[in-house]
């Protein structure tokens, strides 16, 4: 074969080889646009609903504005609603109550774990106690709010005609009491998320293989040695995202303390969430509520960091 029919057939080759790139780009382009044009609702509707109005708190935290009064009248002050926030002892008090709060994490975690080792092991009806126990968890948190209003109620309350009844003269008066209504709070919030906990170890418990228990059941472990090396480790991974997601979710309480207590009696209730609302939609004072929210913001974010640096030394994936 000559040189000019080789140099023709290779032209030939290449031609094909780039129409067949073009049409396949030309295919890519359009799948591509088909696919935008499928999520363009939920980005549209995430840039309008989400990252507008958090590009707005960011900017309207360095601002002394009234938005009853309009656009026009926005002062810019710079970092005093920062300064301010630390100097108020409102703010201070919501803080120290949500990181008193976050206790209720920790807490859940273990009772629900607990109920889930026993029903996985040890009960009958499983699917019946499951439904029980997430039934709290999936009800409105305005309904679980009123029903513990009337168990916590001081004087013809179940809990307190209870302790009337066993000698207790002066029971707590719960969320009426300063000293224990966070508590109070604390309780139904524990009582609301064990099932949902519950659910998850459960799950994590039944996927755990039985050869593990066998083979350690063979090498002489006991329960605590089955519990330690074994169910642990492997719940882990559940254990983490629950962490997680139980730690971001208390610096979101609004509900049931909007319900029950309003903050008080004297702010021993009053949360983030809570003196930024009174702040923004009572007090009308947008610019310091819109720096409460952010150092929320960096609240859960510098929390979330440090769970997501430690997780790589204890849970195993």
């Amino acid at each position: 074969m000559s040189v000019e029919a080789k140099s023709v057939i290779g032209n030939v080759v290449e031609n094909a080889k780039s129409v067949k790139i073009k049409k396949k780009s030309g295919i890519e382009k359009k799948e591509n646009l088909t696919g935008l044009l499928f999520v363009s609702p939920m980005l549209i509707g995430v840039g309008i609903l989400t990252l507008l109005p958090i590009i707005a708190t960011f900017i309207l935290s360095f601002a002394d504005w009234n938005f009853i009064m309009g656009i026009a009248q926005i002062k810019w002050v710079g970092f005093d609603n920062f300064k301010a926030l630390f100097e108020n002892e409102g703010f201070l008090k919501s803080v120290s109550n949500n990181l008193l709060f976050l206790l209720t994490v920790p807490l859940t975690m273990i009772f629900s774990l607990f109920i889930a080792i026993v029903i996985d092991k040890h009960v009958y009806m499983k699917s019946y106690f499951k439904v029980a126990f997430f039934m709290p968890y999936i009800s409105s948190i305005v309904a679980i709010a009123v029903v513990w209003q009337v168990l916590f109620n001081p004087t013809d309350g179940p809990i307190n005609q209870f302790l009337f009844s066993i000698g207790i003269e002066n029971p707590p008066t719960w969320i009426a009491d300063p000293s224990f209504a966070l508590i109070s709070v604390m309780l139904i919030q524990i009582w609301a998320a064990i099932g949902f906990n519950m659910i998850l170890f459960l799950a994590g418990l039944q996927s755990i293989p039985k050869e593990l228990y066998e083979a350690a059941d063979m090498d002489g472990a006991t329960a605590w040695d089955k519990f330690k090396n074994i169910m642990l480790p492997a719940l882990s991974p559940t254990t983490f995202f629950l962490l997680i997601t139980g730690i971001i979710g208390t610096f979101k309480v609004f509900d049931l303390i909007a319900v029950l207590t309003k903050g008080g009696p004297i702010n021993s209730t009053t949360m983030l969430v809570w003196h930024l609302y009174e702040s923004a939609f009572v007090d009308l004072k947008i610019g310091y509520a819109s720096a409460i929210a952010v150092v929320l913001f960096v609240f859960v974010l510098i929390i979330t960091l440090l769970q997501w640096v430690g997780q790589k030394k204890w849970v195993n994936y």
